[in-house]
């Protein structure tokens, strides 16, 4: 059984992952801040793929939260091979209007998710099979021009996330875990999705990518999938960008 934790998992990213990796053999812990709803439907479909499936509700931007979902997948499966951090959100906050309050959110939220979440899980990935930790970054965080959505708060937490991905591929390489991140261009969102740039804005970025159009979900599972995968071994302190040649 090769035992996964997914974080943000209820839509978008996170759920093409769980349905990327879902299938016998498979035991999935879907995590959602809120969207219980989502992440039923998620659960739902991963089981009919033939996985053992449990559904988990945190706010990983508080502190004991990541301890409690990595305990809640030890329990229901006994350890843990796979973690995948998604969970966290876009602020388009231009720089000189961002708030003490707004920039700590997304720090907490997502540099802080995963350096707990990951601190929590490696005494048990130390135990588990082809172990692997891969995280969610984005390409706010390399791309910085005039023709393109600047996110200063996202990006510096997710600049950050990469930073602790490579200073942990370095720290747990020993013990045999894999830690790495994919870095997501622009991605199409779930229907009703909250989006962060504004339609007319997102078709003038896309014209300027060279593959002209924006990415699947799906398109991001396969590299996370792949990262997370016993094939993907000798790869660690890497960032895989998926993004249509948007960050060249």
């Amino acid at each position: 059984m090769r035992r996964i934790l997914v974080t943000g998992a209820a839509s978008g990213i996170g759920a093409a992952v769980c349905q990327a990796m879902a299938g016998p053999g498979v035991a999935l812990l879907v995590h959602t801040r809120k969207n219980r709803a989502g992440a039923d439907a998620v659960a739902e479909a991963a089981r009919a793929a033939g996985s053992a499936v449990e559904v988990c509700l945190a706010d990983l931007s508080e502190p004991d939260a990541a301890d409690r979902v990595v305990a809640e997948a030890v329990r229901h499966f006994g350890g843990v091979d796979v973690v995948v951090s998604n969970a966290g959100f876009a602020d388009r906050t231009p720089f000189a209007s961002l708030t003490d309050a707004a920039m700590a959110a997304s720090v907490e939220a997502i540099q802080g998710a995963f350096f707990r979440l990951a601190r929590a899980a490696v005494p048990h990935l130390k135990h588990g099979s082809d172990p692997r930790i891969v995280a969610v970054s984005s390409f706010v965080a390399h791309t910085f021009r005039t023709d393109v959505a600047t996110f200063p708060a996202s990006a510096a937490a997710k600049a950050a996330t990469e930073a602790l991905v490579k200073a942990l591929a370095v720290e747990v390489g020993p013990a045999g875990i894999a830690v790495n991140a994919v870095v997501p261009g622009f991605i199409r969102k779930d229907a009703g999705a909250h989006r962060a740039v504004d339609p007319a804005a997102l078709q003038a970025q896309t014209a300027r990518i060279p593959l002209g159009r924006i990415g699947l979900p799906e398109e991001v599972a396969a590299a996370i999938a792949f990262l997370a995968s016993p094939a993907a071994g000798y790869i660690t302190g890497q960032l895989l960008h998926v993004n249509g040649g948007l960050a060249i």
